[in-house]
């Protein structure tokens, strides 16, 4: 492909893993394992080496069209933001190589170029500079950036004392005014509002109507529906799937299902009880992945413990698809907290009628503990809540009918008097 503005071939990132048997805590441990490393030979280096390695991508091919919009999407680990580093120079791939045509902007982490004790102002100035933008540059369009990050009042205030999404919003706002020929950008707009991430979505577009490349890294499927017409799915630091949106997207969600949520860590000793299957039922008992307004939804789990867990709280909540949170049914606030849960079973909810408004969300489970720690975490599935008027953008996140009543001014006032009110 002759037309590209970014090209892969091969391409792969290797990281050496630190054992805990390595970890030097002293100078000692250090010379220590300098003198062994010199005694050794070549051969029992590089073989340790590969031993004590992970290959976070490896073996990737693509190339992008320019004005393409692309989504790179993957479960966590998979070598999404790894491949975004290698585009952008942060780090250099170990096998293969990359070309790139155009000026590239980059906005990976919050506040990536930053510096916490300068201002808003100065930090504009330094992170244009990081970008490749000259002063002049940064002048020009100084007005229009501070003015799309809604910062003004802020913007000599040393950055150290904004909010996340403050950080954010100046960054973005830096970034998309370099006019780059190719902008990646990495979940990073999940830390601003919604009306932000609408904005900055909406600046994306423009950006892509100019003739501007998109790459786009993000766990919320919306945004990737909004955004791109074309997914590439890593898996396990590979590419599985390079095709259209809607393909990669059902291939994305059905590996995503009983993976783990993105804020589960491993408990220490490794978790105690495992969900092997979650089915979402409608009020017929049929697995169904659409639920009209006002119907009820049973979830059924299938669980495995290792060991006794006493007095569990099992959670179901339901997200948005754009990680919006709306609901959670407990065992414990519901007053249905089983006494222990040991070896195998089932669990099931039966929700009230569903009042979310027509759109898609995401059925999580969870279990803590006693102490509110969390035991496990899993993806239930995504299921569509459907209605012909009640939709997100008119009525938020959910719809409860009211008690109203209508009264005519001179009635008012004789209801007023009636009761002695003057």
């Amino acid at each position: 492909m002759d037309n590209f503005a970014i090209s892969g071939r091969g391409v792969g990132k290797r990281y050496r893993r630190l054992l805990r048997t390595e970890r030097h805590d002293s100078m000692r441990d250090v010379i220590a394992a300098g003198v062994r490393d010199m005694f050794a030979s070549k051969a029992a280096r590089e073989e340790r080496n590969v031993r004590n390695s992970f290959w976070a991508l490896k073996d990737a091919n693509f190339d992008i069209a320019p004005g393409e919009n692309v989504g790179i999407i993957g479960l966590n680990g998979a070598g999404k933001s790894t491949l975004l580093k290698l585009l952008s120079r942060i780090t250099t791939p170990t096998t293969g190589s990359i070309k790139i045509k155009g000026r590239l902007g980059a906005l990976l982490e919050v506040g990536t170029g930053f510096h916490a004790e300068l201002t808003g102002r100065e930090n504009v100035f330094l992170y244009g500079s990081i970008l490749g933008m000259s002063r002049k540059e940064v002048e020009a369009k100084f007005d229009a950036i501070v003015e799309f990050a809604e910062i003004a009042e802020f913007i000599d205030t040393p950055v150290k004392r904004y909010s996340s999404g403050m950080y954010v919003r100046l960054a973005f706002a830096v970034a998309a005014h370099l006019d780059p020929d190719i902008l990646l950008l990495d979940e990073v707009l999940a830390v601003g509002d919604f009306a932000f991430q609408r904005k900055c979505m909406n600046f994306a577009k423009q950006l892509q109507h100019r003739g501007a490349t998109i790459l786009f890294v993000s766990h919320n499927m919306f945004s990737i529906k909004t955004m791109c017409q074309r997914v590439i799915y890593l898996k396990k630091g590979q590419i599985v799937f390079d095709g259209p949106t809607a393909e990669g997207l059902k291939i994305y969600e059905a590996d995503s299902r009983l993976a783990d949520v993105p804020w589960f860590d491993e408990p220490e000793g490794g978790r105690r009880i495992t969900f092997s299957d979650v089915q979402l039922l409608n009020q017929r008992g049929e697995e169904s992945t659409v639920f009209d307004f006002g119907e009820r939804m049973s979830v059924r789990l299938k669980y495995k413990t290792k060991g006794r867990v006493e007095r569990p709280d099992v959670r179901i909540g339901f997200d948005r698809d754009d990680d919006t949170h709306c609901m959670t049914f407990s065992t414990q606030s519901d007053g249905a907290s089983p006494a222990y849960l040991d070896g195998e079973g089932v669990i099931e909810l039966k929700t009230p009628p569903l009042k979310l408004i027509s759109d898609l969300y995401v059925c999580n489970v969870v279990v803590r503990d006693l102490g509110g720690n969390m035991l496990s975490g899993q993806i239930g599935g995504r299921f569509h809540v459907r209605h012909p008027d009640f939709s997100a953008g008119v009525w938020g996140v959910f719809h409860e009918g009211g008690e109203w009543r209508v009264t005519a001014a001179e009635e008012a006032t004789r209801t007023e008097v009636k009761d002695g009110v003057s």
